[in-house]
């Protein structure tokens, strides 16, 4: 392993764990610090303080898409060449699972336990499953014949879609995609995501 010098900031049950997860994919050594969103350890270097952080010489770099880029470009992996259509499909696919999964799994965190009690609103819940399963069934006319989401190799993308994935199992909502349950599991069982579970 060489000493690459990243420090990820950010707990492993945040979006954080798409970075560690990623590094791991790499084979890069980097460091972990495990600071809950908002607290000082965060704030020191965004102040919005969301996690994940992504510190490499010295540089913060915040929002784990663009971390998750940052890396695949830089390394050369788990990417399309900028300028390439596969590139343009790649991300139109990256910004369809932010808007259509990420998003509602998020709207549904707020209303469950980010907000403060008297600005949740616990109805909104069944609306946001039943746009996430309408987002699954759009996803399988985007999907390729595999095994990864545009084919064979593995892209940005995948990693979000599976950390989605988990992250719906855990907030009750159903993945009612035959296709995606397997895939999620195919992916679930990468030695990367392993170690970074483990973590």
């Amino acid at each position: 392993m060489s000493h690459t010098g990243y420090t990820v900031i950010g707990t492993r049950s945040s979006r954080a764990f798409r970075v560690l997860w990623m590094l791991e994919e790499l084979g890069l050594d980097f460091e972990h610090i495990a600071a809950p969103p908002q607290s000082e350890g965060v704030t020191a270097f965004n102040p919005a303080g969301k996690v994940p952080v992504l510190i490499d010489s010295g540089t913060p770099i915040t929002d784990s898409t663009a971390i998750l880029t940052y890396l695949a470009d830089k390394h050369g992996r788990f990417t399309h060449p900028a300028g390439t259509l596969e590139r343009a499909r790649q991300d139109s696919l990256t910004q369809f699972l932010l808007d259509e999964f990420d998003a509602a799994l998020w709207m549904a965190a707020r209303h469950s336990f980010v907000l403060p009690e008297e600005m949740r609103m616990a109805g909104i819940k069944d609306s946001l499953k039943w746009e996430f399963e309408r987002s699954q069934r759009v996803l399988m006319d985007r999907f390729s014949e595999g095994p990864f989401l545009m084919g064979r190799e593995m892209t940005v993308p995948d990693i979000i879609l599976t950390h989605c994935g988990n992250w719906a199992l855990a907030a009750k909502f159903p993945i009612t995609q035959h296709r995606l349950s397997e895939y999620l599991e195919m992916m679930r069982a990468r030695p990367a995501f392993k170690r970074a579970i483990a973590r």
